[in-house]
């Protein structure tokens, strides 16, 4: 790799934009195409399902075989609310390769001893969120039952392109949300990003399962195409 594609891969990727390096098989020849451009690549295609996948490999073009080095920045999990899912959900993340973040200003359940190895942020989601950097690749979850806590949050996730949105709650409660986030502005549109009741419908009761249909509903969304994202 050319020290000038070096040079921009790693600013792309300290910004957390994604890049694919394409190169061609036959003449080693090399061409580093950012996110932004992929929809005015000819090979928009290929490049656009292998961002999808968040994987390298070959592919055969009419420009011939080439190889796809994909550079995607890792994935975020996002959760407000110190709870007891939290406590099942964060490491389920981490499991799968999630750099998790937990924010929670209620110091009671915001501890190293309850999340011994999770970065936790004892801090109101105003104060907390902005300096994470929220993007598309971070999916955020709004867990607390306090509209204190999650609205804010809410309003600061769907002010972003995360590929996730999903907050607990019942019908009944969600509707009680829904009123109180147009009341902030949020359009219709705004408010359908939001999964809610979370998670898959897998009839889940305790905190664990509740966990495991979250995280489920956070894969499906993950490797969605676009055309359903």
């Amino acid at each position: 790799m050319n020290l000038d594609i070096l040079k921009t891969l790693n600013e792309e990727r300290s910004a957390r934009r994604a890049a694919i390096v394409v190169t061609d098989v036959a003449s080693g020849a090399q061409r580093l195409v950012k996110a932004a451009d992929v929809a005015n690549d000819p090979l928009k295609d290929a490049l656009n399902k292998r961002l999808r996948m968040g994987k390298s490999g070959m592919e055969e073009t009419p420009e011939g075989r080439v190889f796809m080095t994909v550079h995607v920045p890792p994935a975020r999990l996002v959760i407000t609310g110190a709870v007891h899912i939290s406590q099942s959900l964060a490491p389920m993340g981490q499991l799968l390769g999630y750099d998790v973040t937990i924010v929670d200003p209620r110091t009671a359940f915001a501890s190293i001893e309850r999340f011994p190895d999770v970065k936790v942020i004892a801090e109101w989601p105003d104060v907390a969120l902005p300096p994470l950097g929220i993007d598309r690749y971070t999916a955020f979850v709004a867990l607390t039952h306090d509209p204190k806590i999650d609205d804010p949050a809410l309003l600061h996730a769907l002010s972003h392109d995360c590929f996730y949105i999903g907050a607990l709650g019942s019908k009944k409660t969600h509707g009680r949300r829904v009123a109180r986030l147009k009341d902030k502005g949020l359009t219709d549109a705004d408010i359908a990003r939001i999964h809610a009741p979370i998670g898959l419908d897998i009839n889940a009761i305790s905190p664990a399962e509740i966990a495991v249909a979250i995280i489920g509903q956070i894969t499906d969304r993950l490797h969605a195409s676009e055309e359903t994202a």
